[in-house]
Parts: C-alpha cells; structure tokens; sequence
C-alpha cells in the first residue's frame, strides 16, 4: 500500500504525528498508533478498500443493528485513523478504495466526508486547522 500524498510525504520528511494538531484529542496521531478511545472492532486493514462512497448515519438506518459488520468495515478497512476529536469522533485519511486520499469523520453514529461530500484532501484538512476555520463550513 503507498500513501496518499501529501501525507506520505508529511511523515516522511516533516513529522510522523504531532502533538499540537490538528486533532483536538491528542493532536495528529503517528502512522500506525490509535487513540486511546479508538473502538476495538478487530484488526486494522488500511491496504483492503474503504467500503463506502457516500456518507452513512447509521443511527438512522433501521436495516442496521449494533453487530453489524459494515460497521466494523467502515472503522478497520482503507484507512490510517489521524486522531480524534471530542473524544468518541476520529478523523480517517482514506488510503484504498474510490475516495483515496479524502479525510472522513467516523463516530460511533456514522461516517461521513469532512467537510461535506466534496472532501478535503489531508493538505486542506491541515490548512483549515492551521487558519482557525471551524470544520463543518
């Protein structure tokens, strides 16, 4: 698995996580670590694709009970996890699968591109933490 710019070269020759953000739990988690918070759904599998292409509240779909797999999918598969925010909120970088290299907030209600469905990439992710900007517009 390669990924995505400009991630990849973030860590590579800036800094594999930090302290001061943009998360607001913790800052940006380093590659491959997990918020102390993060959901133990099973193994992580960022190289398998990330099995949605539109945001999903699953709060509010019917067909959908606690156990459900997808669920689990939508937390494990086609992502590093950058940190969290409000403590049970995370935000992803999608690394595999159609929406590659957009961030993504999942919580335990659903998932959804941040900001909307035009996605940041993690450059924009960053810059809108940087100038101060609330996150949902």
């Amino acid at each position: 698995m390669v990924l995505p710019e400009p991630y990849r070269t973030f860590i590579s020759e800036i800094s594999n996580g930090s302290s001061l953000g943009p998360a607001g739990d913790g800052g940006l988690q380093p590659l491959g670590r997990l918020p102390a918070a993060w959901p133990d759904l099973g193994p992580r599998q960022p190289g398998e694709p990330f099995p949605l292409e539109e945001a999903w509240p699953w709060e509010d779909d019917e067909s959908v009970d606690p156990d459900d797999l997808r669920i689990d999918a939508a937390f494990n598969t086609g992502s590093v996890v950058l940190g969290s925010e409000d403590g049970l909120s995370f935000w992803l970088l999608l690394t595999a699968g159609p929406r590659r290299g957009e961030v993504w907030m999942i919580a335990d209600v659903g998932a959804v591109p941040a900001p909307g469905d035009q996605a940041w990439g993690f450059e924009e992710w960053v810059r809108c933490w940087h100038t101060g900007n609330d996150w949902w517009g």
